[in-house]
């Protein structure tokens, strides 16, 4: 492949740049005097990773490594690859912090589930390795083994929960099987509601998945037992899954930031809605999120609008610094029309790898960026993207998703909605849903070529997604070629005001004691309803809790709300007490409930001071009854005597 120097070292001005043929092999010394060096040090190649690690030795710097080879060099537009390969050398020099890790641990206790001889025979191949129970479910004939090494038991899976290491089942038509089985297996008195425990589970019974997003669940493998090769590597793969394991700790979550739920009414909901896995459970005023469940799409942070959730491989800020790095780089080696294109590394780079050897290899203008999950990337990284001046945004999917991608839809329409507002035309962000790596290269060939922002943002943020978002947006809306203050949103969207309906306020303040962000305040000085826009979520908690329902969400973008004055809703006059000239509510409301019950009521007949007592604050209107020494039950009109069986009795013999 050809590399352009003088690209390279125009777009990483601050580093010392060195080109070679044979960095591998022949020139390996090279790259010894290298490691010896003080300062980080970035590699242009993957293949040779491992040996290269193993000829720095203990360095105290970290080495990078980025390919350059089949993201940019071997491609038709190769030649022109150079500002690409800068950005691509930029963007993998930008840290990333570490991520807390989950230990998982199994003893080797596994449950094969089958229907037939298989099982049997999947348990014969894991006996000298685990701890094997099988389950038969349904009525089969199988012949009894001639030895019992194992337990075989039958029953039906009613529920499954848990995870790799901490399995729990509930079984019906559960029996132990009978020693004194002949020609077939025959079991003992069944019974339902029994309940197993196990490290491991091989599902072979050809019927539904016991989990959601079954591929996701660690611990759980599962295989056609009409395929015998399928069944032999599901077997395999159980006999390995013995020991301590770690995985990474996808999200991190701040409970006391959590808006889901506020005096037992729920609110947000979105990651509950997203979650393939169900990891994600409701706890209390906010949700759990299992550690050992979770499978690390990061829909759930994605889509949360306050930031308890987050992602932390990358975390939201650090994907940002990637993206700056790579945007502005590839601008500064003489790059334009950019397309950013996400991937995650087991299919995209795959699928990229094969385009590079088998094909004409990815455009000049598409900068691969590797993420853990495609779905992790929130509305921010896409604001800043376009900030930072990309031309286009693309996600790199396969043809069938594992999963339900519904959340990185939903953020893709809101991208949508924001991008065509201010003024960038054509179809700026949409996925790419294919295995074929001659499709994926047809695809980014047939992007349109779009303008990009003049004058790029360059901004570098951290802290949590919110306040990313809400910067990313505003420096968006600053470079865009059409700048609109209000944009509407899709339903949904963890951007918006409110819509009260005034007449119908009554200034309970009901929603401003549940919602979680402070949007909506009072005033301690008079009765007053406040809204801070740049400040509300839309979880809808305002909405549900409003007692005369006069509440409604409205979707939108405002530019203008991180500068705009908190907005007076509703305001009015205070009511006095009538003795202490306390404030002590709202001066319409005391005036209605005067007027429905004067003269209506028995115990505040018409002129009468009684109703003194409505106009005073808590404290005097217990002095005055007291002082008047009023009886609330004197004047109560007396209730005619229940009537019993006895008196229906008597009514009727008299009658009779």
């Amino acid at each position: 492949m050809r590399l352009d120097t003088a690209a390279v070292k125009r777009g990483c001005r601050n580093s010392e740049i060195a080109t070679f043929h044979q960095l591998c092999r022949a020139e390996l010394d090279q790259f010894r005097n290298a490691a010896r060096a003080e300062g980080s040090l970035t590699v242009g190649c993957t293949q040779e990773a491992p040996l290269f690690s193993d000829e720095a030795g203990e360095r105290a710097e970290r080495i990078d490594f980025v390919n350059v080879r089949e993201t940019a060099g071997w491609s038709t537009g190769g030649a022109q690859a150079g500002p690409k390969m800068a950005a691509l050398l930029a963007a993998t020099a930008e840290p990333a912090p570490d991520f807390p890790l989950v230990n998982l641990s199994s003893e080797g206790v596994i449950l094969i589930y089958g229907r037939d001889e298989s099982a049997v025979e999947a348990g014969r191949l894991l006996a000298d390795h685990l701890d094997v129970t099988v389950m038969i479910t349904g009525a089969v004939q199988i012949a009894p083994p001639a030895v019992t090494s194992f337990p075989i038991v039958k029953g039906t899976i009613r529920n499954a929960k848990g995870y790799f290491g901490a399995f729990e089942l509930v079984i019906d038509d559960y029996a132990a099987l009978r020693p004194s089985s002949r020609d077939t297996l025959i079991f003992e008195t069944s019974r339902d509601g029994a309940t197993s425990r196990c490290d491991l589970v091989l599902d072979l019974s050809g019927g539904p998945p016991l989990f959601p997003a079954h591929d996701l669940r660690d611990g759980y493998l599962r295989a056609d037992p009409r395929d015998p090769a399928a069944m032999l590597r599901a077997v395999l793969k159980a006999r390995d899954l013995v020991g301590s394991f770690d995985k990474p700790k996808y999200i991190n979550f701040a409970a006391e930031l959590c808006a889901h739920s506020r005096s037992k009414l729920t609110g947000c909901h979105r990651c509950l809605d997203l979650c393939p896995t169900s990891a994600i459970t409701p706890d209390g005023d906010h949700v759990r999120i299992s550690a050992e469940i979770c499978a690390g799409c990061g829909q759930c942070a994605a889509a949360c609008p306050t930031g308890a959730a987050s992602y932390a491989l990358p975390p939201a800020d650090t994907l940002l610094h990637k993206l700056r790095a790579m945007l502005l780089t590839y601008r500064d080696a003489g790059g334009s029309g950019a397309i950013v294109l996400f991937h995650d590394g087991q299919h995209g780079s795959a699928l990229i790898d094969a385009l590079a050897r088998h094909g004409d290899g990815l455009p000049a203008n598409v900068l691969p960026l590797a993420v853990n999950e495609v779905t992790q990337v929130g509305l921010e990284a896409i604001a800043a993207a376009f900030a930072y001046g990309t031309a286009a945004v693309r996600f790199l999917l396969r043809a069938k998703p594992l999963h339900d991608i519904a959340g990185l839809s939903q953020t893709l329409a809101m991208a949508d909605a924001i991008l065509s507002g201010l003024g960038f035309s054509g179809r700026r962000v949409s996925t790419i849903e294919t295995d074929d790596p001659d499709a994926l290269g047809e695809a980014l060939r047939g992007i349109e070529p779009a303008p990009t922002v003049q004058h790029p943002a360059t901004f570098r943020t951290v802290g949590k997604r919110p306040d990313l978002l809400r910067f990313a947006l505003s420096e968006l809306h600053r470079v865009a070629p059409a700048p609109t203050d209000v944009i509407a949103l899709p339903e949904g969207a963890p951007l918006g005001a409110i819509s009260v309906n005034v007449d119908g306020c009554t200034l309970c303040l009901s929603c401003v004691s549940v919602c979680p962000t402070g949007a909506l305040l009072d005033d301690p000085e008079r009765p007053s309803l406040k809204f801070v826009e740049d400040a509300c979520v839309q979880c809808g908690l305002c909405e549900s809790t409003c007692p005369e329902k006069v509440i409604t969400l409205k979707p939108q973008i405002d530019f203008r709300a991180a500068r705009a004055r908190t907005q007076i809703i509703k305001e009015e006059e205070p009511a006095l007490c009538i003795r202490c000239n306390k404030p002590f509510g709202v001066k319409s409301t005391i005036d209605k409930i005067a007027a429905k019950l004067e003269g209506r009521h028995w115990m505040f007949p018409a002129g009468d001071k009684r109703l003194d007592a409505i106009r005073m604050c808590a404290d005097c209107r217990v002095i005055t009854m007291s002082e008047q020494q009023f009886d609330p039950f004197a004047g109560v009109p007396e209730r005619a005597p229940s009537r019993t069986t006895d008196d229906y009795l008597r009514e009727r013999e008299s009658k009779g």
